[in-house]
């Protein structure tokens, strides 16, 4: 695979992840290095972290024990063919809280207001209206980019600069547009045509010559969702 957009070190070449980063209040330090790296790859050993940091192993250690008493990581044993097993490390579910969910509260809470109000017709309409604003949002910004992987690249920079930490990934013939965190995860809970429109919305974005498929989903237990964009035969 071949990886578009975004590289995890060093921390500062991460485009618009750097000015999100900013937004949630990451600092330089190793240690909020280390939970990005965590959120946006997934489980990584303590010579992975610590290559990818930039640092040593008992370095990278020290800060993984420090966030593991404060509960923001764990590790489990992974076997190998020979030799000790290997340390993996992923984020806990109080790291989660280190990135945003946009207005997480108040936006389940206007959910539940408008269904118990006003029914759930009403909630679809509002639900439909945002889909149609983003979507015209989208399309003004990709109107003047040309070529099937550069206006991928750019909605993934979109995406992004929503909080999504996207990333686009070749796969063969196809891309693969990875969402490693989901800012409106409550209200998608809460109300799942979110997500049933955010699809519908790629769909729309890429046009009728692309197929977008789900792959990964977030609220299945996944760590992150995934979207597979294939040319139509």
């Amino acid at each position: 695979m071949k990886l578009f957009c975004y590289k995890i070190r060093p921390f500062n070449e991460f485009g618009n992840l750097a000015t999100l980063a900013d937004q949630l209040i990451f600092s330089d330090r190793s240690a909020d290095r280390l939970l990005m790296i965590l959120k946006m790859r997934g489980t990584r050993s303590t010579s992975e972290l610590a290559e990818e940091l930039g640092i040593s192993v008992p370095g990278a250690r020290q800060h993984l024990n420090n966030l593991t008493e404060e509960g923001l990581v764990e590790s489990r044993q992974e076997p190998r063919g020979v030799g000790r097993p290997a340390q993996r490390w992923s984020l806990c579910e109080a790291a989660q809280q280190r990135f945003p969910d946009t207005h997480a509260d108040i936006t389940v809470a206007l959910i539940d207001s408008i269904r118990s109000e006003l029914g759930e017709e009403a909630l679809e309409a509002v639900v439909g209206h945002r889909y149609r604003q983003i979507r015209d949002r989208y399309r003004r910004e990709l109107k003047s980019v040309e070529g099937t992987e550069a206006r991928l690249r750019r909605l993934a920079e979109l995406r992004s600069e929503e909080g999504y930490m996207a990333e686009l990934v070749s796969d063969g013939d196809d891309w693969l547009l990875l969402e490693n965190h989901c800012p409106i995860c409550a209200a998608a809970q809460s109300c799942l045509n979110f997500c049933r429109n955010e699809l519908g919305l790629f769909q729309a974005i890429v046009g009728k010559s692309l197929s977008v498929a789900r792959e990964e989903y977030l609220l299945d237990g996944a760590r992150r969702c995934v979207y597979r964009i294939s040319a139509r035969t």
